[in-house]
Order: structure tokens, then C-alpha cells, then sequence
């Protein structure tokens, strides 16, 4: 079980007598703990199945402790970094002999407690870098000291952590459903509607789930935590805390539990009235905005600006827990006020185009100078989409692009260059296009016609797989990534991964396996191998490999699923 270790709470339980069942915290015990905020006011305690909020001051570290008293203890710990990337590691050391269960001398001093931490270097189990919600499971974790150190070198910060010795009974997060994405199912001027698949907590477990929407102008949101980082500070959430005075981490106010000030409120996640009804809103800002508004799976969002790109999150929030998950954010950019003008595109520009489901979008491209080839290279993020080219009102070019595609064109004198964007009829499109009639400036990476990953089955071990990919006559930078999946993952879900124009600064740092320049003179021997080591046995992996331009953009092949072999 996990227990607080800290002066103020020093009570050892005795355990169970069935031995076959794994040991869970004491519900009485931790509900008595978190009705007194006394208990929480050390800031280096962590509470078992709450999850507390801090602080970080830059360059200031700051650590947490808890004890794990039996062996094959489930474990899991989430951080959610907030406004800025954090670094933080997971370390256990042995328990010292006074903190056994056995004991019954008086409880240590604070500053002997402290010492005797301080003093050892405990086995680090897990780290992490970057602004990404993280998490350490297993199944069975060995009793111990357990001490996890935060650190922020970008600013000050907030954080949010969570740990919990019976992660399968407790779910506080809800559960996404297994198309995550959001919707948009109609564009107007002035509004936008979106839809999503409820979250399996709220139609199979029946728990009470509400969601909430974040619209803003500049980006998409990987946490709730970093959406209210960036509201005002009396806006359901902490206010920063003083340098040189003492705070307490676990606001109960703010996370929905009852306190002698708050008793008589309703526990919930936001509690601010609205003239919308079961609605709740936070205090407006000019360039973000939330709105939670229940257990709705459908929400027009009203009052926006046309011709505006707009960012939309949603949450799905556990109103009992108090604790959220992100679905896959999505963009849109409201129509215009008159009539839809054509847009421009600029030589060797690249440009972001979004198409409502069965919508169309034109776009034109006019060369200031003589030229004799124009080359229009797409890239399309989601589904496929179909383009049409028009010179001078003739027909050239009536294409299904899916992925990456590149199209010369022979050019003419004065010409201009109408482009038709037809968007899929299962959904939303997001592509890229660029037009140049310029050869050497071309911001897509070359690609090869097949870009397939294979696997060499016969080369397959318990712990490693071979793969290769073929490139180009052109030198680029290719990184491969792996991210280990359930053995139900398919083709299916492969297709509802989130937009493939992503590039690989949206992956976890741990996925990464390596980078390298490749390319070959002679095309027919343009193909390149990695065998990817350290893997588990009997463990299904998704390969990613992404060519990275010289502008930048990068992109990526089609996805692998390969699995280690079980025996060896």
C-alpha cells in the first residue's frame, strides 16, 4: 500500500490475510486523510489516488516521496506538465529498517527522515523530457522509498502528478474512445460545429463524465492543466506562489474535495454559473476560450470571426475525479464574409489548406515570369483528397492524391493556374500544397514512388526486427520511431491516427531509435536497413520512418506493424 511519509502522518496498517490478493490502500484511511488539508501541507508528500497541483520555479528542483511497503505492488504515476516542459525521474531505494510495518518506536524527527533520504541514491526506474502528459505503470513494483524529482529549465511552472497503488480500480482518467478525433461537421462564417464519440466511461462504466471545449487562434492543447496555465490565475486554478514562502500544493478548493471553508459546495470541476444552462465557462480571455458543456457529444461553436483558423480541444472530464483527457485536437478556419475568393498561392510557398467533408476549395497561381515546368507537390494530412489543375481554362491534371504526390507540368508564357481541391467524403481534410516553377526550391522532400517499410520476417528475434526503406538519388535526413501497441492494434487504427502531416517534434523522445543521411547515385540501390534492438519478447511495435527536407518539412512513410518473436 502506499503511505505518506511525512512527520505528520506516521500510521502503519496491518495487511491483509489472504495472501493471493494484491495490497490496496486502506479507502477509510485515505478518505479521513484527504478531508484534512493538515496532512497534505508538506509539499513533499504524495497522497495515494489524488492528484495534487505545484509549483516549479525555474532551475529549482523539487522532489516528491512515497513509500511502497509490500513487494508486487501495482504502481502507476502520471505527470502532466503544464505551461512548460519539465524534466522529471523516477527513483526507488530500499526502505530503511525503521520504516518497516513491524516497528513501533516513536516516529523519527523530520530533519532525521530528510537526512537519511538525502544521504542514498535510489535506482531510477523511469525518466522523462519534454511538455507531453507521461506516465510509469507496472504491475508489480518492489516496496520502497519512491522519489520523484521534477525539474523546469525553461520557466516557472505549474504541474500536476498522480500516483496510485491500484490503478485498475481507480481509473480516474477517462477512457478515449477508439476514433479520438474530433469532428467538424459544419463551417459557417461565423460558427463551427463539432462532433466526437463519447468516452467509454460515460456510455460503458456509466460514470459522470462532462466535456470541455478550448477555442483558440494559435495552437492545439496536449492537457486541460496547460489550458488553465494559460487563463487567469483566479480561473480554477492556483495562484504562483512567492519565492521564500510556503504553500501548500494540494489545494482542495480547487479540485473539487470538501474542506471546513467549503462544505457546503458541490463537488465538481468548475462551478462558475452560466446563462447557458448545465454550461460552464471560464473567464473570457481574447485569445482562448472553454466551455465545458456536459455529457453533449455535439457543440456549435458561435460568435467567431470569418476567414479566421481556429484551434479546437476537447476534454473529457471525470466530474468525480476531477481529472481529464485530451482527445485529438483539430483545426478549422471559418468562411469568409463575402462570397469564397480564390486563394493565392505564392512560388515556392507552402500552403495550409482545410476542406470541409464534400466541400471544394480553389486556389490560384499565377508566375510573375516566363518558365517552362511548374510543379505542384501536395501533401494531404488525413483522407484523400482530389485535385484538379486548370491552365488558361484547359484541363491538365484530375488526380486522387493520398499521402505525399509531386506533379510537373509543362509551363507556358503569362499562363495561369487554377487548382481544385475536392475534400473526402468520410470527413474533414487537412493538406499542403506547394507551387513552384522554380526546380531547386522545393520544400518537400524527394520521396520514392514505394514508401513501404518492410520487415524481414526470418530475421526476426525475441528482442530485435529488421526493416528497410528505400530513398532517393537526393541526400536527406531519415529518423525511424517506434511506440509499442496493444496485439488488437490494426490496419484500422492505424488509418485513425491523427493527422500525418505531424512531423516527428510531435513524438515522445523514448519513441526515437536513431537518425541518419541516406541517398544513393545509383536509384535502383537506394535502399537502406536498421535492425531495432532492445525490444520485448512477444511485443507488437509500430514503426514510423520520417524524411526530413532541407526546408524542413518533413514526411512520413507508411506506418509498420511488426511483432517480436515469443520464444527464441
Amino acid at each position: 500500500m502506499l503511505l505518506l511519509r511525512c512527520p505528520l502522518l506516521l500510521l502503519l496498517l496491518p495487511l491483509s490475510s489472504r495472501p493471493q490478493k494484491l495490497p490496496t490502500r486502506d479507502e477509510e484511511l485515505f478518505q479521513m486523510q484527504i478531508r484534512d488539508k493538515a496532512f497534505f501541507h508538506d509539499s513533499s508528500v504524495i497522497p495515494d489516488g489524488a492528484e495534487i497541483s505545484s509549483y516549479l520555479f525555474r532551475d529549482t528542483p523539487k522532489r516528491y516521496f512515497f513509500v511502497v511497503e509490500e513487494d508486487n505492488t501495482p504502481l502507476a504515476v502520471t505527470v502532466t506538465p503544464c505551461d512548460a516542459p519539465l524534466e522529471w525521474k523516477l527513483s526507488v531505494q530500499e526502505l530503511p529498517e525503521e520504516a518497516s510495518g513491524e516497528g513501533s518506536g516513536e516516529p523519527e524527527p523530520l530533519e532525521q527522515q530528510k537526512q537519511q533520504i538525502t544521504n542514498e541514491e535510489g535506482t531510477e526506474l523511469f525518466s522523462y523530457k519534454g511538455n507531453d502528459v507521461e506516465y510509469f505503470v507496472s504491475s508489480s513494483s518492489p516496496s520502497g522509498l519512491y522519489q520523484l524529482d521534477l525539474l523546469s529549465t525553461e520557466k516557472d511552472t505549474h504541474f500536476k502528478v498522480y500516483a496510485t497503488t491500484t490503478p485498475e480500480s481507480d481509473q480516474p482518467y477517462p477512457e478515449l474512445p477508439y476514433d479520438p478525433r474530433i469532428d467538424v461537421t459544419s463551417l459557417g462564417r461565423t460558427t463551427v460545429t463539432l462532433a466526437w464519440k463519447p468516452s467509454p466511461t460515460a456510455s460503458l462504466l456509466k460514470q459522470p463524465i462532462q466535456y470541455c471545449i478550448v477555442i483558440n487562434k494559435e495552437h492545439n492543447f496536449k492537457s486541460l492543466c496547460a489550458v488553465e496555465a494559460k487563463l487567469s490565475s483566479d480561473d480554477a486554478f492556483m495562484m504562483a506562489p512567492k519565492p521564500g514562502l510556503d504553500f501548500s500544493p494540494f489545494d482542495f478548493a480547487h479540485f473539487g474535495f470538501h474542506s471546513e471553508n467549503n462544505s457546503g459546495k458541490e463537488r465538481g470541476f468548475l462551478k462558475s454559473s452560466s446563462k447557458f444552462g448545465r454550461q460552464t465557462s471560464s473567464k473570457p480571455r481574447a485569445d482562448l476560450h472553454k466551455v465545458c458543456i456536459g455529457n453533449k457529444n455535439i457543440f456549435t461553436v458561435s460568435d467567431l470571426k470569418p476567414d479566421t483558423q481556429y484551434y479546437f480541444d476537447m476534454f473529457a472530464v471525470n466530474t468525480n475525479t476531477n481529472m481529464s483527457t485530451a482527445y485529438v485536437g483539430t483545426f478549422a478556419r471559418t468562411k469568409e464574409e463575402a462570397k469564397q475568393k480564390t486563394v493565392e498561392l505564392k512560388d515556392g510557398k507552402v500552403t495550409d489548406v482545410f476542406i470541409k467533408r464534400k466541400g471544394a476549395k480553389f486556389l490560384r497561381f499565377a508566375p510573375v515570369s516566363s518558365h517552362q515546368k511548374v510543379t505542384f507537390s501536395v501533401h494531404s494530412c488525413l483522407d484523400a483528397v482530389q485535385i484538379q489543375v486548370r491552365r488558361d481554362g484547359k484541363l491538365l491534371l484530375s488526380q486522387n492524391v493520398e499521402g505525399v504526390r509531386q506533379f510537373q507540368l509543362r509551363g507556358k508564357a503569362k499562363a495561369k493556374y487554377l487548382i481544385r481541391l475536392k475534400g473526402s467524403k468520410k470527413g474533414a481534410s487537412m493538406l499542403k500544397i506547394l507551387a513552384t516553377t522554380r526546380p531547386n526550391k522545393q520544400s518537400f522532400p524527394s520521396l520514392p514512388e514505394d514508401t513501404r517499410i518492410k520487415a524481414f520476417d526470418k530475421l526476426r528475434t525475441c528482442s530485435s526486427v529488421t526493416v528497410a526503406w528505400l530513398g532517393t538519388q537526393e541526400r536527406n535526413k531519415f529518423c525511424i520511431y517506434k511506440r509499442e501497441v496493444d496485439d488488437s492494434y490494426n490496419e484500422e487504427q492505424k488509418k485513425r491516427e491523427q493527422n500525418q502531416c505531424l512531423g516527428p517534434d510531435t513524438r515522445k523522445k523514448s519513441d526515437k531509435v536513431l537518425c541518419k543521411y541516406f541517398h544513393s547515385q545509383n536509384i535502383q540501390k537506394a535502399v537502406t536497413t536498421e535492425t531495432i534492438r532492445g525490444l520485448q519478447p512477444g511485443k507488437s511495435y509500430l514503426l514510423d520512418v520520417y524524411v526530413i527536407g532541407h526546408g524542413g518539412h518533413s514526411v512520413k512513410y507508411q506506418s509498420k506493424l511488426v511483432k517480436t518473436r515469443k520464444f527464441c
